[in-house]
């Protein structure tokens, strides 16, 4: 006989790992499967950071950031073991683009999106305490701003929601491959590969949480489904040695003017991230020479510790790859918010296939909830277990 979910899901990223949590939360019968590992591609390449999306202002996504800083209050409450807020710096110079005054409008927006919540209050750092900033660079220097944003193990949080999921019923099966999907009037057919033979199971609705793969899942559905365009743009860090003891430094590259944030890592230094188009096998993505040398020129214009670090003196490397909707304009101005993408239009019925693109670490569990208002109508009635905004999340 075959087996019946009211949710199969593919990925364990952090979006698969939300919305099974969510699915299983609302009383469904959940199956998660994953190709490699819990957190395997982009959850785990990620800047490791719950934050707000300051530079999102820019974009004026106001409603990402209010949803965003929301969150980042919540996973600060139900995960207090991997979700901490930290000290943020942000030093303005004679040659940053954005000076103090539109920082300091940028903060005080920040502080209001989030309802004037305490975290999220700012301040300047006085002169005299600016050599006390783990070494960076002061000739030039005009004002350095402090706020708070917050940090995470990226794929200890994942394996946090994924275990959460499990504990309320969800099925994981990993390592499996997805292999495809027919598509019936009443369920969905879905075929997977585990332990070296295939797998058939019946489901309400397949959630497509691939990441940078959601279109090849796609391709392997019958009848064919509508595919959106997207465009893949891969993010590096580095990982180099050293302390930084006073917090976490948001500064721009002086080439272009993009963010980079420098922050502890453990006992090391991350700095990062990048944006540069990927083209090719997302399973063989590596960090590419050029963005090595761009992180490190921008890690040694700040750090004079830093001036003659050369790429071969780095540790290590992560790199994830995000999914953006393709359009015109630089990346860098591309929303970050998730694009939600029925099979259908609810006109012609409940989504018997949904893909979530993109998104942000930070929202996952808003995205989670979302997904499941989104594919409600194609599911029985059950009875809810549990509200994720109150579960508390604990390393597996």
């Amino acid at each position: 006989m075959t087996l019946h979910y009211d949710v199969v899901i593919v990925g364990a990223g952090i979006n698969g790992a939300g919305v099974a949590q969510a699915a299983a939360a609302a009383g469904h019968k959940v199956l998660l499967l994953e190709k490699r590992a819990i957190a395997a591609g982009t959850s785990r390449g990620s800047s490791k950071l719950i934050h707000g999306g300051l530079r999102y202002l820019e974009t004026y996504e106001f409603g990402l950031v209010r949803e965003s800083l929301q969150e980042r209050a919540l996973l600060c409450r139900i995960a207090p073991d991997l979700v901490q807020l930290k000290d943020f710096y942000i030093p303005v110079y004679h040659e940053t683009r954005r000076g103090p005054l539109l920082l300091h409008a940028g903060l005080t927006l920040y502080y209001a999106l989030s309802g004037f919540n305490r975290s999220a209050r700012y301040g300047t750092v006085p002169r005299r305490e600016w050599d006390s900033l783990d070494g960076i660079r002061t000739d030039g220097l005009r004002a350095v701003f402090h706020y708070h944003d917050a940090q995470t193990d990226d794929r200890l949080l994942t394996e946090a929601v994924v275990h959460s999921a499990q504990t309320l019923g969800a099925e994981l099966v990993c390592p499996a491959r997805f292999v495809g999907a027919q598509l019936a009037a009443g369920s969905t057919e879905v075929v997977y590969e585990a332990g070296g033979q295939q797998h058939t199971v019946t489901a309400g609705v397949l959630v497509n949480a691939a990441g940078h793969w959601a279109n090849e899942m796609l391709a392997n559905i019958q009848p064919a489904v509508p595919i959106m365009p997207i465009e893949l743009v891969q993010g590096s860090h580095i990982v180099v040695p050293g302390r930084l003891t006073k917090g976490f430094y948001y500064v721009e590259s002086p080439r272009d003017g993009r963010a980079v944030f420098v922050m502890p890592w453990y006992d090391d230094i991350l700095v990062g991230t990048t944006e540069t188009r990927f083209h090719g096998d997302p399973d063989s993505v590596r960090p590419l020479a050029t963005e090595i040398r761009y992180l490190c020129k921008v890690l040694g214009h700040y750090f004079p510790a830093y001036r003659d670090f050369k790429p071969a003196d780095i540790k290590g490397t992560c790199v994830g790859v995000r999914v953006l909707q393709a359009g015109k304009g630089h990346m860098f101005q591309r929303s970050r918010d998730v694009i939600m993408h029925a099979d259908r239009p609810a006109a012609d019925g409940p989504p018997r296939v949904f893909t979530l693109y993109g998104g942000k670490l930070t929202t996952y569990r808003r995205i989670a909830e979302q997904a499941m208002q989104r594919i409600g109508p194609a599911l029985p009635r059950r009875e809810a277990v549990a509200d994720t905004a109150k579960l508390p999340l604990r390393r597996p």
